[in-house]
C-alpha cells in the first residue's frame, strides 16, 4: 500500500537563485567580520523561499555558523506572541546552553517572556516602556551571543506574525550594532494586501539602508526544465515541459504538485482551480490518512504527536500507518525535533483546512480543546493557554471560550505582548453576551489595571463586568502603542457609564483618554483631565481621585506653569497619603518640587525631588526614580548648575539603563546633552543626543534629542544641518504639543536658522509670535536665549538695505519682553546683560563698558561659548574706541582658542575677520572661510570673480535673477548660473544666507555698515 503513495516531488538539485544565494552568502561573510546583517526575503506562495533559506542555512552551517529557524504560527486571527523568536531561541538554547545562559545572565526573568526555558517571568513592571525594555534586552543578548561566533537567525512566514513579533523584528533591524549576526525574515508577498498588518513594517524596512530586500521571481522555462529534470531524475519531454510551465506559470511548488499529480495517475483530471490541484494528492490517500490531514490542518503550523494521538481517535498503529502514508506522499513532514508533524507546504494545509465543513471544523477544534484541557502536557506550556483559547473559540462554545480567552490575555500580558492581549480582550468583549450568565458571574476582575476601581464592593467576590474588560483593553492599547484603538474602547466605556452613572470609573476613563489624546497628537489632554477633575469633586479620597489631581497638576506644570499648580499638587500628595498610594504620592511630590523651584524656592524644591529619588530607588520604583532624575537634571540646568546636572544624569542613565527604560533614558540623556552643551563639551553632548535619538521610543524624547542636535549644529555654523534637525524636532513634537518647554526652544532655533540664512523678516515674525504667546513662570531659561538670538540677528543685520525698516519696533518688542523676565541666578543675569548689549549694538550704541559687564558676568560661569562670543564683542568695542589693543588681542586669542576647541565655524570666521581688520593675528585664520590677513580683498578668499561680486552685491540688495539680468545687461539664465556659482563658493544654501555671510564678513565694500565706527588701525 505504501509503495503506491510514496512520491518524490521535490528536486534534489538546487535550481536558479544563484544571485539571491550570493546576496545571502555575502551578508554571511560581512557578518563574520563583526557587521550585523539584516535581510528580508519576499515572494509569492510556493515560489521557493523556504528552499532558498535551506540552501543558505546549509552553506552557513558548513562554514561553522550556528543556525536557528523559527516560524510564525497562524492561530485564528492572532498568532502566538513572539512565536518565531521563541522557537529560534529554543533551538539556540539546545545548541549553546552555556553560552546563551551567559548572554542572558542577570536578566533571565525578563527574557523568559520570550524564552520560557530561562525561568519564571516576574509579575511586573508593566508600563508603556515594558515592551521596549524587553526588546532591548533581547537585542543585547543576541549581540553577546554573536560576539564570538557567527549566528544565523531565520524567521519564516512573517505574514502570519503577531504584532509583538513584528515590533521586535523592527527593533532588532533598527538597533543591532555589533556581533556576527545574520537576521533573515521571509514573508509571502501575495498575502500582503493593502490593509495587511505587515505592510507598514515592510514600508519602514524599505527606508532602512541596513536592510537588504530580496524578491524572488517565478522560474523561467529553462529553470522549470531543470527542476523537472531533478524531480524525474531524467530529461523531461519538451511537450511536458511546455505543459507544466504553462500550468504552473513558473511557480516552483506548483511544478512539484503537477508532477506529483501525474505520478498518481491524475494526468487528465487536473483542474484550473488551485485548491483542487493541491487536494488531488490528498484525495488519493487512504481515508485514515485524509482524516489525519484534516486534523493536523486545524492544529496550527505544527502538531505534537501526543496531542495528535489524543485527538485523532485512532489506535496508535492506525495513526502511524496514516502518518506514514501522508509523509510518504510528501504532504506531511516530521518536525526538526522529531516531536510532531507539519505540512510540508502551508498552501496544502490551507487547502485542506478550507475544505472542511463548518460543523466539521468546530468538532475538530472542540476535540483539540478537550484533549488539551484533559492533559496539560500535550502542548508546550508557554503555548497551551493561547492555543486552548483559539480552539474553544473556533469550536463555537462561548461558555468555554470566554474564560479561556481571558486566561490567554493574562498570559499575553505576562509576556509584555500587549497587542495580543488587546486582541484577546476584544474577543472576550465579543463573546460576552453569548456566554451564559453563570459563566460570567464566575469570572473575577484582574488585579492589574493600574488604579481602576473594580465593579462591585469586594473585588474578591464581585463578578467581572463588561466595563472591566474595556478598562483592561484601554490600558493594553496604551501599553501596546495602539492609542487610536484605546480611544475607541474608552469611548465605548464612557457611553456605557452614561447609562449607569459611576463618576469614579468615568473619571478613570477620562484620565486614560487624556494620555491617549496627547499620545496621538490630537490635543494636549486638558479637556479630558478637566472632565475627570469635575467628576471626582466631592467624592471621598481614592486612588483615582489622587491620580486625577496628580495629572492636573502635572499638566499645569508643563503647559501652564504658575504658582496655582502647587496647591493642586500638594492636595494630590495629601490624597495619595490618605489612601496609602505611595507611588502616586511620590509622583505628585516630584511635581511639587518642580513647581517650588520654578516659583523661586529652588533649594526646597531640589530637596523634595532628591528625597523622592532616594525613596523611589529604595522601593524599586524605577519609573518614578527615573522621572525624578529627568526633572532634577532639568532644574539643575535651569539654575546654572550644569556640572551637577551632568553628574546626576550619569547616575540616572546607569539606573534606568539597567531597567531598560528606553524613553526615560532618552529623556535623561537629552538633558545631559543640554548641560554638556552649556559646559562646552560639545562632542560629548552630540554623543548623548544621538544616543537619545536612537533609543527613544516615543515622539517627545526623540524631538527633544533632535532639538539638542539642532542647537549644536547652529552654534557650529552648520545651517543646513540645523534646519534639518529643527524640522525633525517639529515633526516629532507634532502640531498639538504646546508645552512651553518645547515650543520656546524651537522658536529660538527657528530664529537662529533664519538669522543665519539672512531672513531677518522671519526672525522678527518668529520672535514676535513667541513673545505674543508669552513666557510662563519658570520659562525664563528658554526665553532669554530666544531674546538674545533675536537681538543678535538685529545687530548683525545692521547696514543691510532691507534691515532698517522695522528695527525700532522689533527692538522695542524685545526689550518689552525682557523687562518682564526674571533673572534669578547668575547665568540668567549674564544673559540679560548680553541681551542689553546686543540690543544696543543693533542701534550702534554699544560701548566697551557694556561688553565688559557681559564678559565679567560670564567669566565665572561654565559657559565657554557664550564667553567667547562676549570676548569677541568686547575686543571689537575696544578696537572701535581706540582703546587697549593688547587687551583686545588677548581677548581675540582667548576667544579663538575656544572657537577652535568647540569647532564653531561661524565664531572662527567672525574672529578672523576682526583680526584682519585690526591687523591682529590671534591665530592662523582657518581656511577657506576666513579672509586672509593684510589688505587683501576678503572676497578673494572665496575665489569670487569680479562679475560674481557684482551679482552678489545685487543679491544682497534683494534683487531677483531677472532684475540682476537687467542691471548687468545679461540674460536671466546667465544671472541664475552666477548665483548658483556664488552659493557654491560661499558654501551656503540660499540667497539670504549668502547676503548675510557677505555682510557679516564684509566681502563687499558696499555692504559695510555705514553707521558703526570701524576699529582704528584698519
Amino acid at each position: 500500500m505504501l509503495g503506491g503513495v510514496e512520491t518524490r516531488s521535490s528536486s534534489p538539485v538546487f535550481v536558479g537563485r544563484a544571485d539571491e544565494l550570493a546576496v545571502l552568502t555575502g551578508a554571511l561573510a560581512r557578518a563574520a567580520g563583526g557587521e550585523p546583517q539584516a535581510l528580508l526575503i519576499g515572494g509569492e506562495a510556493g515560489v521557493g523561499k523556504t528552499r532558498l533559506t535551506e540552501e543558505f542555512l546549509d552553506e552557513a552551517a558548513r562554514g561553522g555558523a550556528v543556525v536557528a529557524v523559527g516560524g510564525c504560527v497562524e492561530i485564528g486571527a492572532e498568532g502566538l506572541p513572539f512565536a518565531p523568536f521563541s522557537t529560534a531561541l529554543r533551538s539556540l538554547h539546545r545548541a549553546l546552553p552555556g553560552e546563551l545562559a551567559a548572554a542572558a545572565a542577570g536578566q533571565e526573568g525578563e527574557l523568559a517572556r520570550i524564552l520560557p526555558e530561562l525561568g519564571e517571568t516576574p509579575r511586573g513592571p508593566h508600563d508603556e516602556e515594558s515592551t521596549a525594555r524587553l526588546f532591548e534586552l533581547t537585542a543585547r543578548m543576541l549581540e553577546r551571543l554573536a560576539a564570538e561566533r557567527t549566528l544565523v537567525l531565520v524567521l519564516e512566514d512573517l505574514h502570519w506574525a503577531d504584532t509583538s513579533t513584528r515590533h521586535l523584528l523592527a527593533y532588532l533591524f533598527r538597533t543591532l550594532a555589533g556581533g556576527r549576526l545574520v537576521l533573515v525574515a521571509t514573508y509571502r508577498a501575495d498575502d500582503v494586501h493593502r490593509r495587511h498588518p505587515l505592510r507598514p513594517l515592510l514600508a519602514e524596512l524599505d527606508r532602512m539602508r541596513t536592510v537588504q530586500r530580496i524578491e524572488l521571481p517565478r522560474f523561467n522555462r529553462a529553470e522549470v526544465r531543470r527542476q523537472l529534470a531533478g524531480i524525474l531524475a531524467a530529461q523531461p519531454d519538451e511537450a511536458f515541459v511546455d505543459s507544466v510551465f504553462d500550468r504552473s506559470d513558473g511557480n516552483a511548488f506548483f511544478v512539484e504538485e503537477l508532477v506529483a499529480s501525474r505520478a498518481n495517475g491524475c494526468r487528465t483530471g487536473l483542474t484550473e482551480s488551485l485548491r483542487d490541484l493541491l487536494l488531488v494528492r490528498v484525495e488519493v490517500l487512504p481515508e485514515a490518512a485524509q482524516r489525519v490531514l484534516r486534523i493536523v490542518a486545524e492544529g496550527g503550523s505544527t502538531v505534537e504527536y501526543p496531542l495528535l494521538r489524543a485527538v485523532a481517535g485512532l489506535t496508535e498503529d492506525e495513526l502511524i500507518e496514516a502518518l506514514r502514508a501522508a509523509v510518504g506522499a510528501n504532504i506531511l513532514a516530521a518536525t526538526s525535533d522529531g516531536d510532531g508533524y507539519r505540512f510540508r507546504h502551508s498552501l496544502v494545509r490551507e487547502a485542506v483546512s478550507d475544505d472542511l465543513l463548518p460543523g466539521e471544523r468546530a468538532r475538530v477544534n472542540r476535540r483539540y480543546a478537550e484533549a488539551m484541557e484533559a492533559d496539560d502536557t500535550l502542548a508546550r506550556a508557554d503555548e497551551r493557554v493561547i492555543r486552548l483559547a483559539s480552539h474553544w473559540y473556533y469550536a463555537n462554545d462561548p461558555a468555554k471560550a470566554l474564560p479561556a480567552v481571558l486566561a490567554a490575555s493574562v498570559a499575553a500580558r505576562r509576556r509584555h505582548a500587549y497587542s495580543e492581549q488587546l486582541r484577546l480582550l476584544e474577543r472576550a468583549v465579543d463573546l460576552w453576551d453569548a456566554a451564559p450568565p453563570e459563566v460570567r458571574e464566575s469570572l473575577r476582575p484582574a488585579d492589574y489595571t493600574e488604579i481602576y476601581p473594580p465593579c462591585g464592593c469586594d473585588p474578591a467576590s464581585a463578578p467581572l463586568q463588561r466595563l472591566d474588560l474595556l478598562a483592561e483593553a484601554t490600558v493594553a492599547a496604551r501599553y501596546g502603542g495602539d492609542r487610536e484603538r484605546g480611544l475607541k474602547i474608552s469611548k465605548t466605556a464612557l457611553r456605557l457609564l452614561e447609562e449607569d452613572e459611576d463618576p469614579l470609573r468615568a473619571a478613570w476613563f477620562w484620565t486614560e483618554r487624556s494620555r491617549l489624546v496627547a499620545g496621538v497628537g490630537r490635543g494636549d489632554g486638558w479637556d479630558e483631565i478637566a472632565k475627570a477633575r469635575k467628576l471626582v469633586q466631592g467624592l471621598p479620597p481614592s486612588q483615582v481621585h489622587a491620580e486625577v489631581l496628580v495629572r492636573a497638576a502635572g499638566w499645569g506644570m508643563l503647559h501652564d506653569p504658575g504658582p496655582g499648580n502647587i496647591t493642586a499638587a500638594e492636595r494630590a500628595v495629601e490624597y495619595a497619603r490618605m489612601v496609602g498610594a505611595e507611588d502616586i504620592e511620590l509622583s505628585a511630590r516630584i511635581t511639587v518640587g518642580c513647581l517650588l523651584t520654578d516659583s523661586g524656592d529652588p533649594e526646597r524644591g531640589l530637596a523634595e525631588m532628591h528625597a523622592v529619588r532616594e525613596r523611589a530607588t529604595e522601593l524599586g520604583l524605577v519609573p518614578i526614580a527615573g522621572r525624578a532624575h529627568i526633572n532634577l537634571t532639568s532644574q539643575l540646568e535651569s539654575l546654572g548648575r550644569s556640572r551637577e546636572a551632568v553628574e546626576l544624569a550619569e547616575r540616572g542613565v546607569e539606573l534606568v539603563r539597567a531597567a531598560r527604560m528606553m524613553d526615560t533614558e532618552a529623556w535623561v540623556r537629552g538633558n545631559m546633552a543640554e548641560s554638556l552643551y552649556s559646559l562646552g563639551r560639545w562632542e560629548e553632548a552630540a554623543e548623548a543626543a544621538h544616543r537619545a535619538l536612537l533609543i527613544g521610543q516615543s515622539a517627545a524624547p526623540r524631538g527633544s534629542a533632535a532639538a539638542r542636535l539642532a542647537h549644536l549644529a547652529l552654534a557650529r555654523g552648520e545651517l543646513t544641518e540645523a534646519a534639518a534637525r529643527l524640522a525633525d524636532a517639529r515633526a516629532h513634537f507634532g502640531t498639538h504639543d504646546n508645552q512651553p518647554q518645547h515650543r520656546i526652544p524651537l522658536s529660538r532655533l527657528a530664529v537662529g536658522v533664519a538669522a543665519g540664512e539672512g531672513r531677518l523678516a522671519d526672525v522678527r515674525t518668529e520672535a514676535a509670535a513667541a513673545i505674543t504667546r508669552g513666557f510662563p513662570l519658570g520659562q525664563h531659561r528658554y526665553a532669554w536665549p530666544l531674546l538674545l538670538a533675536a537681538a543678535s540677528a538685529e545687530a548683525d543685520a545692521r547696514g543691510l538695505p532691507a534691515a532698517d525698516a522695522g528695527r525700532a519696533d522689533a527692538l522695542a518688542l524685545l526689550r518689552g519682553a525682557a523687562r518682564n523676565l526674571i533673572a534669578p541666578v547668575p547665568v540668567w543675569a549674564a544673559y540679560a546683560a548680553f541681551f542689553r548689549a546686543e540690543a544696543a549694538r543693533a542701534e550702534a550704541r554699544d560701548t566697551a563698558a557694556d561688553w565688559t559687564e557681559v564678559e565679567s558676568a560670564l567669566r565665572p560661569l561654565d559657559r565657554p561659548h557664550l564667553l567667547a562670543r562676549a570676548r569677541h564683542r568686547l575686543a571689537e568695542a575696544l578696537l572701535s574706541a581706540g582703546a587697549d589693543r593688547e587687551a583686545a588681542a588677548l581677548l581675540l586669542r582667548q576667544a579663538h582658542a575656544t572657537a577652535e576647541r568647540l569647532g564653531s565655524r561661524r565664531l572662527r570666521e567672525d574672529l578672523a575677520l576682526l583680526a584682519q581688520r585690526a591687523r591682529l593675528s590671534p591665530a592662523p585664520p582657518p581656511a577657506p572661510a576666513a579672509p586672509p590677513a593684510g589688505d587683501t580683498d576678503p572676497a578673494d578668499a572665496f575665489g569670487l570673480t569680479s562679475r560674481e561680486r557684482d551679482v552678489l552685491l545685487l543679491v544682497a540688495a534683494g534683487n531677483t535673477n531677472r532684475r540682476i539680468a537687467e542691471e548687468l545687461f545679461i540674460s536671466p539664465k546667465t544671472a541664475s548660473v552666477h548665483v548658483s556659482n556664488i552659493l557654491a563658493k560661499l558654501g551656503v544654501s540660499g540667497r539670504g544666507e549668502a547676503a548675510a555671510l557677505a555682510h557679516r564678513l564684509r566681502l563687499l565694500p558696499g555692504l559695510t555698515p555705514p553707521e558703526g565706527p570701524a576699529p582704528r588701525g584698519v
